[in-house]
């Protein structure tokens, strides 16, 4: 600073002077200086905006990927629903046309006993007495030929008429009796006919509902086929309900798995050495974990060959009777592990009961060794958590599969928003450095204000002078 206030005897001259140099060779390259400024705005606009472009077009393709997995999980979900109600209806239907003959056996039989019964019960009116025609024959005697053998023969009649009454009467009610009995014996049948009857409504209504059931899932896998985006963000808002849900049950099995953990980790020290280390890690730690990961990857296997889960294709493909083995193989190395755990919890509870009995001893409380009565209790506890835990964890397959196939879409989507707001800050990037270009420009003018001034002076005389000589023409 010195040396360049030093090129004249007066320092303030020498910065006018220096001034007035900066000032003339900003000027006279101001034009270049424009030039380099709005070229690099330029081209940082131009970049930032084709990475945008290009960040734009991977949100497309990865958004387009996404509802084509989306889309293929849906199908194969609905698939499996569609699947598994047809085949509750063939059950269902196979079942019911298997006692259709038994039932219209039933039917035809009840019916053939109620006609016959309703036959045998049509009240018949009874014939008319014989002495009608006797009456008739007396009536036609003369009233003086047969006075006396009139009277005797009306005797005769009324004595007859009175027994034939009460024949009568006693053969009505002996058949009205005969047909309230053929009516009781139709009731039973009745209500039969009328409970076989309530079945088939019954039968007939379930299949209708599971059939407007079996409709609307078609509709969606319909919906779902053609791609439309209505049934897209019901299955991206149902990934992302799985997803926490599953995250959540997760994080319970996490939860049961290190109780696990705690209950095996302690005894597997006396089997496998308690000082022993690797990597920094106790033995006994690693083998208390791995065989708690045994067990969850044993109920995965069983789950698979259940085919409660499709974690593992290869074994959902599996024969029959390979499956079923596998199931049984499975099943017994689970309760295997299951019993190891058990023993393994009762022997933690051994070595409680004998470090507690050593530290009672050591203290010289003799009384305090003694066994409490309840202890069993706790054993049994720890026993039994140690044994069903295995099982429990058995059923972690169902939530870990939802959590994997909703991971997919759940991953998608948020790379889609991260994909989003980099081609929006990219594009904020791109019209800042445009702007900043021109911005740049003007700061660069700032110094040369003078110059620009006198500038724009002279260019405003000229041709203020060309304006009037041309009104002098």
């Amino acid at each position: 600073m010195s040396f360049m206030l030093g090129i004249t005897p007066w320092p303030v001259a020498s910065a006018v002077l220096w001034i007035i140099l900066i000032t003339a060779a900003l000027y006279l390259i101001r034009s270049t200086a424009h030039k380099a400024i709005q070229a690099t705005a330029h081209a940082l606009h131009r970049s930032f905006r084709i990475a945008s472009k290009a960040v734009s077009r991977s949100e497309a393709g990865l958004a387009v990927r996404n509802r084509d997995v989306l889309l293929a999980a849906g199908r194969e979900a609905k698939e499996r629903i569609i699947e598994r109600e047809f085949d509750r209806i063939n059950d269902f239907v196979r079942k019911d046309l298997a006692k259709y003959s038994s039932l219209h056996r039933s039917l035809s039989e009840s019916i053939n006993r109620i006609e016959k019964d309703h036959d045998d019960a049509i009240d018949v009116p009874p014939d008319p007495p014989g002495w009608v025609k006797a009456v008739q024959a007396v009536a036609a005697i003369d009233a003086k030929e047969g006075r006396g053998q009139v009277g005797d023969i009306l005797s005769d009649i009324h004595k007859s008429l009175i027994k034939a009454h009460k024949d009568a009467m006693t053969a009505y009610h002996e058949a009205s009796a005969k047909r309230h009995q053929l009516l009781r014996h139709m009731r039973p049948d009745w209500r039969l006919i009328q409970q076989k009857l309530a079945e088939v409504g019954k039968n007939v209504d379930s299949l209708l509902s599971r059939s407007v059931t079996i409709d609307r899932l078609m509709q969606e896998y319909e919906d779902i086929v053609h791609g439309q985006d209505r049934a897209v963000s019901v299955l991206s808002s149902s990934s992302l309900v799985n997803f926490f849900v599953s995250a959540f049950v997760l994080v319970i099995a996490i939860g049961g798995a290190t109780i696990n953990f705690s209950l095996i980790a302690r005894p597997m020290a006396e089997m496998v050495g308690g000082t022993n280390f690797i990597g920094g890690f106790k033995m006994a730690d690693i083998a208390a974990l791995v065989i708690i990961l045994v067990e969850i990857s044993m109920g995965l296997f069983l789950m698979e060959s259940l085919r409660i889960t499709r974690l593992f294709p290869v074994i959902s493909a599996l024969p029959d009777k390979t499956r079923i083995r596998m199931v049984y193989i499975t099943f017994t190395i689970l309760f295997l592990l299951a019993s190891v755990e058990a023993g393994l919890a009762y022997m933690r509870e051994v070595l409680l009961h004998d470090e507690l009995a050593t530290s009672a001893i050591l203290r010289g409380d003799i009384g305090a060794t003694a066994t409490g009565e309840y202890m069993w209790i706790t054993t049994a506890a720890q026993m039994g958590m140690g044994f069903i835990l295995p099982f429990a964890l058995t059923f972690v397959a169902i939530p870990l599969e939802t959590f994997v196939h909703s991971l997919r879409t759940v991953v998608g989507l948020a790379a889609i928003s991260v994909l989003r707001m980099l081609s929006l800050v990219l594009r904020i990037l791109a019209n800042i450095f445009l702007y900043l270009g021109t911005l740049l420009k003007q700061v660069y003018d700032l110094p040369l204000f003078v110059p620009l001034w006198l500038e724009e002076r002279g260019a405003s005389n000229s041709q203020g002078g060309a304006v009037t000589g041309r009104v002098r023409q």
